[in-house]
């Protein structure tokens, strides 16, 4: 079976406009210089508004995680809990939760169970949980 283009007559095809063109990346404009990274947008350090973002991100996981601290029980609707760690290190977050958004993590026990082993969690306090114990503090 013949192409679509092969039944197009060389008369037809020279009164067709031509076909627009893609952009050039930003990346390969020859007006622009490349990146050494790779990277379009540098990073910057860090300034007094990103102080200011990163103590509004503290006080957030400060509300998410709420009073849950090591050693303290909890309960909802799942059940009762006891914490065992809070990760507030978002790597190591991310790598227990498999979440790319992680920020931070509990390793949390179930009480009610005999055999239960610590998992880790990542959800956030709400109105439906309740503390038991507050954690020891020393």
């Amino acid at each position: 079976m013949p192409s679509m283009t092969a039944l197009i007559t060389p008369a037809e095809n020279a009164s067709r406009p031509p076909l627009p063109r893609r952009p050039i990346p930003h990346e390969r404009t020859p007006d622009r210089p490349t990146p050494s990274d790779g990277r379009p947008h540098p990073r910057t350090a860090h300034t007094t508004g990103d102080l200011m973002t990163l103590e509004g991100l503290r006080r957030v996981v400060d509300d998410q995680i709420g009073p849950r601290r090591a050693g303290a029980i909890y309960q909802n609707t799942d059940g009762a809990f006891e914490v065992i760690a809070v990760i507030r290190d978002p790597e190591r977050a991310r790598g227990l939760l498999k979440r790319r958004c992680a920020q931070w993590a509990l390793i949390v026990r179930d009480v009610l169970r005999a055999d239960g082993e610590p998992f880790a969690i990542g959800s956030v306090w709400t109105t439906s949980d309740h503390l038991v114990r507050e954690a020891v503090t020393r």
